[in-house]
């Protein structure tokens, strides 16, 4: 197994900055997930990781060997694409033991390998045929399986699930789980779908406009999110995010919403809390049930707007003219205006500075 580290990396297109002063560890064996919207940088670190680009400055190592000038083809690393790039008039065995033929490997090692790699991936019974004959989960595999077939010291992954349905989706993320416990080996992984970077990651990479904004487990990144961008990228719905002050009544400091004083008991302050700060307070819909389990406030609100998504109802109410995202059962029964009552969950909240959406 073998780690991979950038360090003091840029990437610019002329006075367009991808990249901005990179330092980045990604450990040996884990499965570590690089996140972010389109245009934030994800790709292109890959990329420049992968050897496919060039950088503007700075370096790239895998294990304790420095690639930054090296060819891709030195650099001993896979990469399954977002494309599945599958040669459509050979089978799938020709697909997949392809590298290893234009390198010369005996036939009877290939074959061996192919078998190997085709029963792992569970589609050695699809050898014959060509991938017009195949699903598109289907023809995802046989494009992993070609990039397995190498034993790399990395594996890279780029989007390679974005064009399945999502029920192919959620499939091909358990396979991907599998398969890493398998391997053992390192996988960095690239996409914009929080629900594959939660699902697979041991670590999330999560950056904006070519700066990682936090990186963490998917625990810390969902739970205690470093800023509101990250607060609001990770989760769905997305995290409430209510405007107040910072109050002190006796010994308790909370949080001043309208005329709703909310106690902070169970927060960790990264600061001393300041009277009188303006700041976001952040809990997540699902904190907001009809449960009384685990509740230290009771609230009666009307409801704005819901949602019946058959696993639950998702309910918008209003708070003080600020609108409050709950996650009720899914046989309630609201309407519009209607007044309701809801348990709040107040252990897994944040607070964000409201002038620079960092959190305190």
């Amino acid at each position: 197994m073998y780690s991979v580290a950038v360090n003091n990396l840029n990437k610019s297109y002329g006075k367009t900055v991808i990249l901005d002063d990179i330092d980045l560890t990604m450990e040996a064996g884990g499965f570590t997930v690089l996140l972010g919207p389109s245009g934030c940088g994800k790709s292109t670190l890959l990329r420049l990781i992968a050897g496919l680009e060039d950088v503007t400055s700075g370096q790239v190592l895998i294990g304790d060997k420095d690639v930054t000038l090296a060819d891709p083809k030195d650099r001993d690393i896979a990469m399954a694409f977002q494309s599945y790039a599958l040669f459509p008039h050979m089978t799938v065995e020709e697909n997949i033991g392809f590298g290893m033929k234009i390198n010369k490997f005996p036939k009877e090692q290939i074959t061996q390998r192919v078998n190997e790699v085709a029963e792992m991936l569970q589609i050695d019974h699809l050898l014959k045929r060509t991938p017009a004959q195949l699903s598109g989960g289907q023809r995802q595999r046989v494009a992993i399986g070609r990039a397995l077939m190498r034993q790399p010291k990395v594996f890279l992954f780029d989007e390679p699930l974005s064009n399945l349905d999502a029920k192919l989706r959620g499939e091909m993320r358990l396979e991907l789980k599998k398969l890493h416990h398998k391997l053992d080996s390192t996988i960095i992984y690239v996409t914009h779908d929080q629900i594959e970077a939660m699902t697979l990651a041991t670590k999330i990479i999560l950056l904006d406009k070519g700066v990682p904004q936090q990186i963490g487990t998917p625990y810390d990144i969902y739970n205690k999110p470093a800023n509101v961008f990250v607060a609001k990228f990770v989760g769905s719905p997305q995290i409430n995010l209510l405007k107040g002050k910072l109050l002190q009544e006796g010994n308790v400091w909370g949080v001043q919403i309208g005329q709703l004083f909310i106690p902070m008991t169970h927060y960790d302050f990264l600061e001393k809390p300041v009277e009188g700060r303006t700041v976001l307070f952040g809990i997540r819909p699902e904190h907001i049930t009809q449960s009384p389990l685990n509740s230290e406030m009771e609230l009666s609100l009307p409801v704005t707007a819901y949602e019946m998504t058959g696993s639950e109802t998702l309910v918008e109410l209003n708070l003080n003219g600020q609108p409050l995202k709950a996650k009720l059962d899914a046989n309630v029964h609201i309407h519009d205006g209607e007044v309701i009552n809801v348990n709040v969950n107040l252990q897994h909240i944040s607070l964000f500075c409201g002038a620079t959406q960092e959190r305190i």
